[in-house]
């Protein structure tokens, strides 16, 4: 990657986050379906949970809130690709093939945007969880913000490129729910996949994101040594690099 393009990601990133500074509420919004599973599910958890050893709300607690902090991030950055085809559509996009502006930082630009929404999301979740009595070591809760955005990086450049390739909103939403769906619920977002059938289990190791979602509960349970966090990591950063490439590659053909 050029300094140029590092550049102009810079620029893109600005205006962005300007654009969002207009419209906080909608990054309060992102958060509130989140609160309500917190309040009115996680309390379901402590006797689905106890055959693990969750003897109380908050091993309960501790259990789920990492798991929806991957389910905000997967599911919030599958969704962008409509303000993409909304940008499109009043010819945003259109104006800035005139822009000397590297094509590939009008992609990343945006989708550090969808990062940086997450990790403030994110933030606000793991402080509204505090008084539920789930407290995480600040470096460990480093580590955990550094793979939700990954998550939301690979989520977020999964939903432009399928974007450019739909191009119409209506089969977008189908698209991206016939994706997101299968893949929170086979990655354990909701209940540990632990507690799944073993031909359940078996068809999970499929799934990448399987693999953060075990990585943030042991981050959460203060065990940063555990192989999970580092494959996680690693698994996570490989399909954000796959997933840029790719919706790169398109949008540059696009914007021409």
């Amino acid at each position: 990657m050029t300094v140029k393009t590092l550049r102009d990601t810079w620029l893109v990133l600005q205006r962005h986050i300007l654009l969002m500074a207009r419209s906080p509420l909608s990054i309060v919004l992102g958060v509130a379906q989140p609160v309500v599973y917190l309040a009115l599910f996680a309390p379901l958890l402590k006797p689905a949970l106890a055959s693990m050893g969750a003897d109380s709300m908050t091993d309960a607690y501790r259990v789920y809130v990492p798991g929806m902090l991957v389910a905000l991030a997967l599911g919030g950055g599958l969704y962008v690709g409509f303000g993409l085809l909304a940008e499109l559509g009043s010819g945003v996009i259109e104006r800035a093939r005139v822009t000397p502006v590297s094509r590939v930082a009008l992609l990343l630009g945006r989708a550090l945007r969808d990062v940086l929404v997450l990790v403030v999301q994110a933030a606000i979740l793991t402080l509204l969880a505090m008084p539920l009595g789930v407290f995480v070591r600040i470096q460990d809760l480093l580590l955990a913000y550094a793979l939700l955005a990954l998550v939301t990086l690979s989520s977020a450049a999964l939903s432009y490129g399928i974007a450019l390739k739909v191009t119409d909103p209506n089969t977008l939403g189908q698209v991206v729910n016939n994706v997101a769906q299968p893949l929170m619920l086979l990655s354990g977002t909701l209940l540990p996949l632990a507690l799944a059938p073993v031909w359940l289990r078996r068809a999970s190791d499929g799934n990448p994101y399987s693999r953060a979602v075990t990585g943030m509960r042991a981050l959460f349970a203060g065990h940063a040594a555990d192989d999970s966090v580092w494959q996680g990591l690693g698994l996570m950063a490989a399909v954000a690099l796959l997933a840029l490439a790719w919706s790169a590659r398109l949008f540059a053909r696009s914007v021409r």
